[in-house]
């Protein structure tokens, strides 16, 4: 299949495409929600989930959080063929316009239409046709409609795959990481990923050439999991900050979230890297003298 299925973000991302197809077909929410939390839990593992099952088998794999026996034995049987065959049944079953015409405002005419003239497959190829023009120029569609499904489609593709729905941004409750270490891991992603050392990843979202051009990283600091990528939103486009904005996701002793790292344009930290919802804090970690806090302008 071109890649490796012993890579834990690559095992991840074909199980939120299950639960994708899922959720899409309108399966039981409890089984679109399991292979979501499966997904995220095997993306956020410290170590290789195949090595794990090569060492463990797949009882091994049956203690990683949110994985129970089916999905273990789906990622045994990616780990093991490099295929998995729920994912191809429901491939078969889900064709391009059954997928389009679940969104709403899009009926079987208008799905048939846009799959047809425009080639769509897939919701993220339907939101980069929803960005740059395409979907307005067919029949049905005017600039309200797409507005609308720009909006839809943003709030659908924009929830995490991997359960961010349930991520604090800056919510002040339990434990976070402190902003130097934040900064730190900001820092490091931005160096390594300007000198290429970082391995990169295909997004599914605003990428119509399918090109692997967004970098990952992991690291673990005071016990804090933290993963770092660029932020790849419909925002962050419109903004050219997709080289700017970057979203880390951390996670400790069951304690999660998300932040993003920007770079603020005005106030007392202009052009400086800011955590975005704790400003005053980075006020203090700067040394910076001063009551007022100009917020940077909006992340992902």
């Amino acid at each position: 299949m071109g890649v490796s299925w012993k890579d834990n973000i690559t095992l991840a991302d074909t199980l939120e495409r299950v639960a994708d197809l899922l959720e899409a077909q309108d399966a039981m929410p409890f089984r679109v929600s399991a292979y979501r939390k499966a997904a995220r839990s095997i993306a956020e593992w410290p170590r290789s989930v195949a090595e794990l099952l090569a060492e463990e088998g797949e009882a091994g794999l049956r203690a990683l959080p949110g994985v129970g026996k089916s999905i273990a034995a789906a990622v045994a049987e990616l780990v093991r063929t490099g295929q998995l065959g729920l994912l191809q049944r429901l491939e078969d079953e889900s064709s391009p316009e059954r997928l389009l015409a679940s969104v709403p405002g899009i009926g079987p005419e208008l799905a048939r239409r846009i799959h047809e003239e425009l080639g769509v497959r897939t919701l993220e190829a339907l939101e980069q046709a929803a960005h740059d023009g395409r979907l307005e120029a067919v029949e049905g569609f005017g600039p309200r409609r797409g507005q609308q499904v720009r909006e839809l489609l943003e709030a659908r593709l924009g929830r995490s795959r991997r359960g961010q729905a349930r991520l604090r941004e800056g919510a002040g409750e339990g434990p976070r990481p402190d902003v130097g270490l934040l900064l730190q891991v900001d820092e490091e992603y931005r160096r390594k990923a300007a000198a290429g050392e970082l391995r990169t990843i295909a997004p599914r979202r605003f990428n119509p050439s399918g090109e692997a051009w967004l970098p990952v990283m992991r690291r673990t600091l005071d016990g804090w999991g933290v993963r770092a990528l660029f932020s790849n939103t419909a925002l962050a486009h419109q903004q050219d900050a997709t080289r700017d904005w970057v979203v880390l996701y951390f996670e400790k002793d069951g304690d999660e979230g998300q932040c993003t790292v920007v770079t603020a344009h005005g106030g007392p930290l202009d052009g400086r890297r800011v955590v975005r919802g704790r400003e005053v804090e980075c006020l203090a970690y700067y040394g910076v003298e001063s009551e007022e806090t100009e917020a940077p302008r909006p992340g992902a």
